[in-house]
């Protein structure tokens, strides 16, 4: 019931509350750990590196020194709009305040929501080939293994990844932090090991390796080494040196590489939960440095790759399997997913050592895991803190001062996502879009850093980042500039290369284009009736996109 004073109701209070009521649970270094995992290099990575094959002639440093510099102009770009406004909510407090209410959520909550609950499969999918394969194989549980690849295996490893992400968010900010922190640690000890097993070990002593694995693992016979190379060729896999430099082919390397690189960014919608955000050197170091360490990591691990196992072995091993899996062709002898983890493990003859690498190397999954819910429900949180969304998903607990209402928006339909990823591999094909829509987010916050020194004038006079300008124009602007047209080459190559790996197009995978233009089309729908809602309330949803919250 609304308050009233001497008989006139109250004008309702423009957000849900005084103050969002949540805390400031984070430190600097905590950013840089969730930027870090935010582009795993053992989860995302490695599952990424996987396609390399696909392009002839790419030359894998020079492309991932090209990307990182590119990317680096979005983490200064991100940077910079934290500290003019260090808000929950991140793109969808910016976007929103700057391009507008209703664009803004449109925009924010599609990439941020509609998508990302369309992730829990994909992290489930590297969960299984990561984790519960190797270690059932590597064990000798064949059955474990033959369950965990039937729907029903995937499904549960959907409900596993679920549920393990929905406690460790609930934990709160803090609980995480910890969490995130001990598999850090742990996880770089078990890197530096399978580092050391790459660095001390020949070509020779893999190959004699894997075949001995293969054969006692699999059962496969002969040489099992040159056999996955000979089917990778069959495939269609061309051999290449690993050394040869073409820029043509780096530049259709990049689009794949966004599958984890694009992602140092991930936690900008957290940033109102972490100490010092305004000081527009802290958000930057964190996100600099999970970006450029873990380049730094990529590169050390490939190289280490090449002269241990061999770049042909790897790319053809890749093929052969992809083939395998989604062309039906023959089946490798080592039939699952390459994983250069389990296949250093095997250069130490123990079932004991490399069962126990895997499950140390586990960690690099489970202190990521919680990167697919925890950043989107604080955007979802953000937009019913605004009215646009019921008040209950605002809601947080009272002792860890978690949004659980956001947390059941993101894990219901991810049940439902996940169930039919399961049991309809068909419908798989749709989720070839969700890299260039989070993409297409990230490009309208770009677009509102670019125009809000103008826009909003008095956010930005007001911060830390006004005084900084080249030849009269506003740092952000420039940045945003080089930003946006990198993203949109990106968005480009998705769209229109046919001969990109994840290139989509309404003729090529209409499923994946026609669902995603659906969910523009449905949170355009949520705003409509919202504002209307709202307005017969009494509430003004654009005078509430004009102010910013209290945190």
């Amino acid at each position: 019931m609304a308050d009233t004073t001497m008989g006139t109701p109250a004008r309702p209070a423009l957000f849900l509350r005084n103050a969002t009521g949540l805390v400031k649970a984070w430190s600097t270094f905590d950013a840089f750990v969730y930027s870090f995992w935010s582009i795993n290099l053992i989860t995302l990575g490695l599952y990424g590196m996987s396609f390399v094959y696909w392009v002839p002639d790419a030359q894998l440093l020079a492309a991932l020194l090209i990307f990182g510099v590119l990317t680096t102009f979005l983490v200064v770009t991100y940077a910079m709009l934290v500290s003019v406004m260090p808000r929950t909510g991140g793109d969808y407090a910016w976007q929103s305040r700057v391009l507008g209410g209703g664009l803004g959520f449109v925009l924010s909550i599609t990439g941020w929501w509609f998508t990302l609950f369309l992730w829990a499969p994909i992290y489930a999918n590297i969960l299984n080939v990561q984790f519960f394969l190797p270690l059932a194989y590597t064990l000798g549980w064949s059955s474990v293994a033959t369950f965990m690849v039937s729907p029903t295996g995937v499904f549960v490893s959907c409900l596993i990844v679920l549920a393990f992400v929905s406690v460790v968010v609930t934990l709160g900010m803090e609980t995480y932090a910890r969490i995130q922190k001990i598999c850090f640690w742990i996880g770089l000890v078990g890197l530096a090991v399978v580092c050391l097993l790459l660095l001390f070990s020949s070509q020779s002593s893999f190959e004699s390796a894997f075949n001995r694995e293969a054969h006692n693992l699999f059962g496969a016979s002969g040489n099992a080494y040159q056999a996955t190379i000979d089917l990778g060729t069959k495939a269609g896999y061309t051999p290449h040196d690993f050394g040869a430099f073409q820029l043509g082919p780096i530049f259709l390397v990049l689009p794949f590489l966004a599958f984890y690189l694009l992602w140092p960014n991930w936690g900008a919608t957290l940033y109102g939960e972490v100490r010092g955000a305004k000081d527009v050197r802290k958000p930057f170091w964190s996100m600099f440095w999970g970006l450029w360490v873990t380049i730094g990591l990529v590169g050390l691990v490939m190289i280490l790759i090449v002269k241990t196992m061999g770049w042909q072995f790897y790319n053809a091993a890749n093929a052969a399997w992809f083939n395998n899996l989604y062309y039906g062709g023959d089946a490798p002898p080592v039939p699952t997913w390459p994983y250069p983890v389990m296949f250093a493990g095997w250069l130490v003859d123990n079932h004991l050592f490399q069962a126990l690498l895997i499950i140390v190397m586990g960690l690099w999954f489970f202190g990521w895991a919680g990167t697919l819910f925890l950043s989107s429900t604080r955007v979802i949180f953000a937009a019913a803190f605004d009215r646009v969304l019921p008040s209950w998903a605002a809601n947080i607990s009272a002792k860890r001062r978690v949004p659980y209402g956001s947390l059941v928006l993101m894990i219901v339909p991810s049940l439902v996502v996940s169930a039919v990823w399961a049991y309809k591999p068909d419908f798989q094909a749709v989720f070839l879009d969700a890299t260039a829509v989070l993409a297409l987010t990230f490009l309208a916050t770009v677009i509102a850093a670019v125009i809000l020194p103008w826009r909003r004038r008095d956010l930005y006079d007001a911060s830390p980042i006004a005084r900084w300008k080249v030849a009269g124009v506003p740092a952000i602007t420039i940045f945003g500039v080089v930003t946006g047209l990198f993203l949109l080459f990106m968005l480009y190559q998705w769209s229109f290369n046919p001969d990109n790996l994840y290139g989509t197009s309404l003729q090529k995978t209409p499923n994946s284009v026609i669902y995603f233009v659906a969910t523009y089309v449905v949170a355009v729908v949520i705003y409509g009736v919202a504002y209307f809602v709202r307005k017969n309330q009494g509430i003004d949803l654009g005078r509430i996109h004009h102010e910013i919250p209290v945190e």
